[in-house]
């Protein structure tokens, strides 16, 4: 029996990064000795083991083989004679394909550090197009190392965009699907992940309402760069820039979707996108089954924030349906999620970057305002139901009003 270090492990030590999960392999041994040594299995696919002490993963080496579509259609094979090669010649990037023995040697027999000291994510062996979910993977990892100038290799590109048009990522469950674009969202370039999407075709087929944007121009005065598509991922560039949550990131990547809805004869302007948005928001929303509070978060943004950008202009009235919107008296968590990202909004604009945005702080202070009125002195005087929602209305109203003649310059 032997046991190596594998994959991100490795591959992040080479790199002088933070090593933050260790995988091992183990070669020349069975399920039933790993289990006579005390792990645990976990694996219900393949032999993956829990150690008895650290509770680290360990999985016996193993081969694989396509029998279906999608992600889920592999035949495993482990065995004691299945060796440490055929085990990382199955995985997905050269740079996760290498392997540490307990003397700290690496064994790389695919190149990997080579393609770390290049910069270069590229595939192991032609079995990479197998598999959809790697399409992902790779953009994911893009996003991740393009600080420190990874890029995809061209023939990895050509492969992913064979899978685009196989049709083979519609057999991607919603579930997997949304693990690995979740993790994109929040890794340090997200922007380059919907990028190397585009570039190979994926985006057209998982996320087609934003792959639309792309091309579609806005008034050159609000927007200097133009392209909706564009302008997109400047917002998700500012929301790493600002590390912002997913909620705030998955709703600026859908914000602007009903811009892919407007017809060619009213470009370059864009009215009533918002309310074109909802549907192809919800839809996204549905397809990919985001959490509750993405997708939540993403329709509200869609809907209102223009009105965040025109914050000063707003009559107190509708100030108060946009905080009822949002029932920012018991969320006001969500309203700020909102300000952050109509802020990311505004700053994704080329040449715009750095501006302020006094408008997020004039509607964090009408929130405050509608917020601090209380409900006891209404309660003492009887009032109950339709009643006491109809004062607590003009309460909220009044200091509104009274707080926007306070605010004004």
């Amino acid at each position: 029996m032997q046991i190596y270090k594998v994959g991100g492990a490795v591959r992040d030590r080479l790199l002088g990064r933070p090593v933050a999960d260790i995988d091992w392999v183990v070669v020349g041994a069975s399920a039933e000795a790993m289990q006579a040594l005390g792990f645990r299995p976990v694996g219900a696919d393949f032999p993956v083991f829990l150690h008895p002490e650290s509770g680290e993963e360990y999985a016996l080496a193993r081969t694989e083989r396509k029998s279906g579509q999608g992600y889920g259609g592999f035949v495993f094979h482990a065995s004691p004679d299945v060796t440490l090669e055929q085990d990382l010649l199955r995985r997905d990037l050269t740079i996760n394909a290498m392997a540490e023995d307990d003397d700290g040697r690496v064994i790389d027999p695919y190149g990997g550090q080579q393609d770390l000291q290049e910069r270069v994510l590229r595939h192991v062996s032609p079995a990479f197009a197998e598999d959809p979910l790697r399409v992902l993977r790779v953009a994911r990892f893009a996003a991740r190392y393009a600080p420190l100038g990874f890029r995809v290799a061209d023939e990895t590109l050509a492969l992913m965009r064979r899978l685009a048009e196989s049709g083979e990522l519609q057999a991607l469950t919603a579930e997997r699907s949304w693990k690995e674009i979740s993790r994109a969202l929040l890794e340090p370039r997200p922007d380059v992940f919907i990028q190397v999407l585009r570039d190979c075709g994926a985006l057209a087929e998982l996320l087609p309402e934003l792959d639309a944007l792309f091309g579609v121009p806005q008034p050159e005065a609000h927007h200097p760069e133009v392209d909706t598509g564009l302008h997109c991922l400047m917002v998700l560039r500012q929301c790493a820039l600002h590390a912002q949550p997913l909620t705030v990131r998955w709703a600026c990547l859908l914000h602007d979707l009903g811009k892919g809805r407007t017809p060619q004869g009213e470009w370059p302007r864009h009215i009533a996108h918002e309310q074109r948005g909802l549907e192809p928001i919800a839809a996204v929303n549905r397809r990919c089954k985001a959490p509750r509070d993405c997708a939540e978060l993403a329709l509200l943004v869609g809907e209102y924030h223009s009105h965040a950008h025109r914050a000063l202009e707003l009559r107190a009235s509708t100030m108060l349906e946009l905080l009822q919107s949002f029932d920012v008296y018991r969320r006001p968590q969500r309203f700020e999620e909102f300000l952050a990202a109509c802020e990311m909004d505004a700053r994704g604009r080329l040449g715009l970057e750095r501006r302020d945005y006094p408008q997020a702080a004039y509607l964090r202070g009408a929130m405050q305002a509608a917020r601090a009125v209380a409900v006891q002195p209404l309660l003492e005087k009887g009032l109950k139901d339709a009643e006491l929602g109809e004062a607590l209305r003009r309460e909220r109203l009044q200091a509104l009003k009274a707080y926007k003649a306070k605010a004004a310059p």
